[in-house]
C-alpha cells in the first residue's frame, strides 16, 4: 500500500511538472500554439469572443493578459458584486482576474492562484502596468490553495482543473476557503465518453486539456461527497467546433462544461 500512495504521488508529481512546464512556454513564447495546451490557433479576441466573452469585456482588461486559453467564460455564469472576494483557480497571466476586479470594484478583492512562476510574474506585471490594486496573484497549487478557511465569497476557474491529477483535493480546497454560501462557477472539459487508453496516458494530451477530463457523474459525485449542494453541471455541445482543433477526433469524448455549486 505505501509502495503505491509513493507511485501515485511521483506520477501526479510528474504530470504538475510536464503542465507546469508546458504552460511556462506559453508565457516565453507569447502563444499558446505550441500544442502542449488547451488553445485555439485562432487570434486570441476571437477565441475569447467564441467563449462568450464581448468585445467591451476584452478591450477593457491587458491584452498581455490573453493568451487564447480557455474553454468558456466563468463570468458569465458568476454574478459577482461590489465587495465580493473572488479566487481564480489556475488564474494565468490574469484575463479573468481583471474582469473580476472591475466587477467587484475598489471595496472587493481578487485572488489569481497559479502553479507556474512564469505566468505569476506575467500576472503581477500586468496588474502593476495597468494600476489593478484590487487583484494579488499567490504562486501554489490548486490542490494546496495559498488562502486562509472561509475567506472567499465566489471561485472562477477557466479550463484548470482538469489539469489536476487530484481533483478531489482540489474540490476539498476550493470547499475550505470559502465562505458559508459562497460559491463556485467553472469552466471546464468534461468526458462524455471513455477516453481511449493512449489518449489518458499520453503527457501531451494531459497538458492539452484531453487526458485528465473527468466524466460528468463523477465530478458530481466528488462535488457531493466534498459537501457540495445545488451542483449544477451542464456541457455545451457548441464547444466541439474549437474542441476538435485541439487534437483529431477528440470531440467525440469530451466537452466543454459549466459547474457551479454552493458551499
Amino acid at each position: 500500500m505505501k509502495q503505491d500512495n509513493e507511485s501515485k504521488i511521483t506520477a501526479n508529481d510528474t504530470i504538475r511538472k510536464h503542465v507546469r512546464d508546458e504552460y511556462a512556454k506559453i508565457v516565453s513564447s507569447s502563444s499558446c500554439c505550441s500544442g502542449g495546451s488547451c488553445c485555439s490557433t485562432a487570434d486570441h479576441d476571437e477565441t475569447a469572443l467564441k467563449l462568450g466573452y464581448s468585445e467591451e469585456e476584452i478591450n477593457s482588461i491587458p491584452g498581455e493578459s490573453n493568451f487564447g486559453l480557455g474553454c468558456g467564460n466563468p463570468l458569465a455564469m458568476a454574478s459577482l458584486k461590489q465587495g465580493h472576494v473572488v479566487l481564480d483557480l489556475g488564474s494565468g497571466a490574469g484575463f479573468d482576474c481583471f474582469l473580476a476586479a472591475r466587477k467587484v470594484g475598489p471595496q472587493g478583492q481578487v485572488i489569481g492562484v497559479d502553479m507556474t512562476p512564469e505566468m505569476i510574474s506575467k500576472a503581477r506585471n500586468n496588474a502593476e502596468k495597468n494600476d489593478f490594486t484590487n487583484v494579488e496573484f499567490r504562486l501554489g497549487e490548486i490542490e494546496n490553495l495559498p488562502v486562509a478557511d472561509n475567506q472567499i465569497d465566489v471561485i472562477i476557474s477557466n479550463c484548470v482543473i482538469n489539469l489536476s491529477p487530484d481533483k478531489a483535493r482540489v474540490f476539498q480546497e476550493a470547499y475550505r476557503v470559502l465562505k458559508k454560501g459562497g460559491k463556485l462557477f467553472i469552466s471546464d472539459i468534461v468526458a462524455e465518453k471513455t477516453l481511449p487508453h493512449e489518449i489518458k496516458k499520453n503527457m501531451a494530451a494531459y497538458s492539452a486539456c484531453i487526458a485528465g477530463a473527468t466524466p460528468v457523474h463523477e465530478l458530481e459525485e466528488i462535488l457531493k461527497l466534498t459537501g457540495f449542494v445545488d451542483i449544477k453541471i451542464n456541457t455545451n455541445p457548441a464547444s466541439k467546433e474549437f474542441i476538435k482543433t485541439w487534437m483529431q477526433g477528440i470531440e467525440k469524448y469530451i466537452s466543454s462544461a459549466s459547474i457551479e455549486a454552493v458551499k
